[in-house]
């Protein structure tokens, strides 16, 4: 039976990190296989060129690939919004090949509303102060991501409910507010005094959905999260906005990446790597 595709004026999603262990690339598919949207925003850090190795790309991650070109084939609008892990890619901006559009933030007037959409990075204020530290912060997140993978396939040997270490501590560590992060004071005020009635932004991998009053007026604030650890998406239909939380039916098995233990001395490459080598760049 042929699956029916939830028809959506946009899709954004953001985060990634396609070439890294941290991706869940196979559940970010299943996803875009259930999605028939006009345009799929693709909100920035989606290949991580911070942590691309050669030696690392799997056959989900390449599906991942080969999905946005099918979507393309098909009529699908795919706007690529730059973030920090795929910069490289900012000295394309404005540069189209047929439904593909690269640019470092997007303006969408949407039934007389406007939305801005951009990833985020521009007002973290580590990145651009300490960015040694930030690429150390990922370098240590993948080291984190492969030892979380080793552990999860003992755990799926004796079929125990895995865990994602890395989505724990961060909850320990930062705990949601009620009050307003700086970072999200910053982005709504801009976006107030530029008179945008949304504005969609990632980088943090912490999906919210908030209405912000400012002095020039109500501001709605969403983050669309990661596919990571929340795999979360922004979709506008029916002239609304929503944070979705993407679920499937299928076994835990099934929504894995192929399973990749390196060898000691691959492992020993990797920290080395992780750790020393990225965070000289």
């Amino acid at each position: 039976m042929k699956q029916v595709l939830k028809q959506l004026d946009v899709s954004v999603i953001s985060d990634i990190h396609l070439a890294t262990h941290a991706s869940k690339a196979k559940v970010l598919l299943k996803y875009l296989k259930t999605i028939q949207p006009e345009t799929l925003v693709l909100n920035g850090d989606i290949i991580d060129s911070w942590r691309f190795s050669r030696n690392y790309f799997p056959k989900a991650h390449l599906k991942v690939i080969r999905q946005f070109i099918k979507m393309l084939e098909k009529g699908v609008k795919i706007v690529y919004i730059t973030g920090n892990h795929d910069e490289f890619l900012r000295k394309f901006n404005g540069a189209r090949m047929g439904n593909l559009e690269i640019v470092n933030q997007l303006v969408l007037n949407l039934d007389g509303q406007k939305t801005w959409i951009f990833h985020g990075d521009l007002f973290d204020h580590i990145i651009h102060q300490a960015k040694w530290l930030a690429k150390f912060g990922a370098a240590t997140y993948g080291l984190l991501t492969i030892v979380n993978k080793f552990i999860n396939s003992i755990l799926r040997f004796f079929r125990i409910k895995e865990v994602i270490f890395y989505k724990s501590l961060k909850k320990k560590l930062i705990k949601q507010k009620p009050q307003l992060s700086r970072f999200e004071q910053v982005i709504t005020q801009t976006a107030s005094e530029r008179d945008y009635q949304t504005v969609i932004c990632g980088h943090t991998h912490v999906p919210c959905d908030k209405q912000v009053i400012t002095e020039n007026g109500v501001v709605r604030y969403l983050n669309c999260g990661d596919w990571v650890e929340h795999l979360t998406a922004a979709e506008y239909v029916n002239e609304n906005w929503s944070l979705i939380h993407f679920t499937d039916e299928s076994k835990d098995e099934d929504l894995q990446d192929e399973l990749d233990i390196p060898s000691q001395k691959e492992l020993y490459q990797l920290l080395v790597q992780e750790l020393t080598l990225n965070n000289m760049q």
